[in-house]
């Protein structure tokens, strides 16, 4: 199937079925698919807490639960079924390289190295952090690297870390959105290990003209940048996705430590319990819910309500009982629990309609294009990578 033909079915499929997942749980308390999928509904209800929990944890199995109730996540499975990309065996990094990369991050480096075609050209990195993925292929490929950062701290890590390792790399400090800097793919083959939404979708707008050889694309973060909502890449994208459900495409958190899962579970809590107690003194109704100070979060359950409720302009009675409020809360995430389990399975053919639409944009701009996964799930969710070279 052509990128083209799996992208436009994948659209369709996701047209169709939006009602599953473009209400966020977090938002809509009965969600309408409730009446138009009952056995779905009926499904996640049965569920307690250990097997949600669990689900939540396993993809995969989360979709054959849901399957019997929602066949058609069977049609979604097969436009979503990305094979790995050909690897290569690179040679061996010497000592100095692994200095100052954590594990997980070591590895993603070596899966993408390995999955990306050997460089026939001089490399541009992009949003290059300390510069460790261009120091790697420059070494593994004997080819030149720029590695281009905003930060100017980094970027004299990366020259410390280059002059250690022997590498012919020359830090870049400059803003990857700035107008300037798409001089610098000229000649380049670029690669970018998750630059975040709208600093990979800009190598994309610009590919016609910057006269780069190549690309090597793993996305992440898809929704940063599209505030305003996303601007789609190829012709043919005709979803309208907001920042907020785009945010659905990076939800997974297979990678996160268990206390960190478990501080984001009552950090969730507390906030539902603060928007139940809102409901009852102003009346159930949908409202955006911003981005709360990490501070906030470090007090107890009163003072984080206290906090939210004078951002917002709500007027607390004296007497509270906040015991009540924090239950309800950890009930109502309960159900946002059930609920998202469905939206989750949404979550992959999401983020390939957006990767499809970085790859389509590419290929309109003159380049072949392919896609693969390049490492585990287990190791990055975001395990997509486009492979684009120039026509000829």
């Amino acid at each position: 199937m052509s990128l083209r033909a799996r992208f436009t079915e994948l659209q369709a499929l996701l047209a169709e079925h939006e009602a599953l997942w473009r209400p966020s749980p977090f938002h809509v308390r009965r969600p309408a698919w409730r009446e138009r999928w009952p056995a779905l509904a009926a499904t996640v209800d049965r569920l307690d807490t250990a097997a949600v929990d669990a689900l939540h944890q396993d993809p995969l199995a989360c979709r054959d639960v849901l399957r019997e109730a929602l066949p058609i996540l069977t049609e979604f499975d097969r436009l979503c079924d990305v094979a790995p990309l050909p690897e290569r065996t690179l040679p061996p990094s010497d000592t100095h390289f692994d200095w100052a990369i954590p594990g997980r991050k070591r590895q993603q480096i070596e899966a993408f190295a390995a999955h990306a075609p050997r460089a026939q050209a001089p490399l541009l990195e992009w949003c290059a952090g300390k510069g460790h993925l261009g120091r790697r292929l420059a070494q593994a490929d004997r080819v030149p690297v720029s590695s281009l950062e905003i930060d100017a701290a980094l970027c004299r890590e990366a020259e410390k870390l280059s002059a250690r390792a022997g590498v012919a790399q020359t830090a870049l400090c400059a803003d990857a959105l700035g107008a300037d800097v798409q001089l610098h793919p000229a000649g380049r083959e670029v690669v970018a290990l998750h630059a975040c939404g709208e600093l990979h979708r800009s190598l994309v707008r610009n590919a016609t003209h910057a006269q780069a050889r190549a690309y090597r694309i793993a996305p992440c973060c898809y929704h940063l940048g599209a505030e305003a909502g996303y601007r789609p890449l190829g012709r043919d994208a005709a979803l309208a996705l907001t920042a907020d459900t785009l945010r659905l495409a990076v939800t997974e958190t297979v990678t996160a430590p268990r206390h960190a899962r478990r501080r984001l579970a009552r950090d969730q809590a507390w906030k539902l319990g603060f928007v139940a107690l809102r409901n009852a003194l102003e009346g159930e109704t949908e409202r955006p819910f911003r981005p709360v100070p990490a501070s906030w979060l470090k007090a107890d359950f009163p003072a984080f309500c206290a906090a939210l409720a004078e951002r917002e302009g709500l007027r607390l009675p004296a007497q509270i009982d906040w015991e009540h409020w924090q239950a309800s809360g950890e009930r109502r995430r309960g159900e946002v629990r059930r609920h998202e389990l469905v939206r989750h399975a949404f979550r992959r053919p999401l983020e390939l309609w957006l990767v499809l639409d970085l790859a389509l944009g590419l290929e309109e701009a003159g380049f072949d294009v392919r896609i693969g996964s390049f490492c585990d799930r287990a190791l990055t969710p975001r395990n997509l990578l486009v492979l684009a070279q120039r026509h000829g």
